[in-house]
This record gives structure tokens, C-alpha cells and sequence, in this order.
């Protein structure tokens, strides 16, 4: 069970505490978007570019202005992004391998 919750954590404690973070993969899955035009990865480049506006607004305490400790968004969210992130990068690999063939 804890191997599941480690990239839960991770993402936590580097999104959470810097949530300008959140803007490299929406940068690099828009970087990959201009090259291989697959729509999984401008949807994990859009979904990613709102997460970091989303978490940038809990920050400053603009969409928080109480006391934001418990965050169960981010078990909807975290999840989500992982989930998007990695049908982008299965749908680019295989977007490559017809590509070369």
C-alpha cells in the first residue's frame, strides 16, 4: 500500500510547498504536443497548466482563506494527473513507433 501512496507523497511535498512547480510538465507535455499533435498530451498539458494555477491560488490563500491542512482535493487530483500523464506518454510512445515504422 505504501508504494502507491509514495508518488502521492512526493507529489505533496513538491507541489504543495512550490506549486510554480507544477508548470514543468506542463511545459514539457506542451513541447511534446508541438511535435506529435497527440490530443492525451495537450490534455496533460491543459490539465497540468490548471492544476498549477489551482494550487498557485491555495498557495497565496486566494481559493483558501481558512485553514487548508486537510487537502482531499488532492485525492481526486494527484491521481488524476498521474493518470492523464501517463496515458499522454503511453499514447506519444506509440504515436513514435508508428511514426518509424
Amino acid at each position: 500500500m505504501d508504494i502507491l501512496l509514495m508518488p502521492l507523497m512526493a507529489m505533496g511535498l513538491a507541489f504543495i510547498v512550490a506549486p510554480f512547480l507544477a508548470l514543468v510538465p506542463t511545459i514539457i507535455f506542451i513541447f511534446i504536443y508541438k511535435r506529435s499533435k497527440c490530443w492525451p498530451v495537450l490534455l496533460a498539458a491543459i490539465l497540468w497548466g490548471i492544476y498549477a494555477i489551482y494550487e498557485t491560488g491555495m498557495y497565496l490563500r486566494i481559493l483558501c482563506t481558512g485553514e487548508c491542512n486537510i487537502r482531499i482535493d488532492l485525492l481526486i487530483i494527484y491521481p488524476l494527473l498521474i493518470f492523464v500523464s501517463l496515458f499522454a506518454v503511453v499514447f506519444v510512445i506509440k504515436w513514435k513507433k508508428r511514426d518509424e515504422a
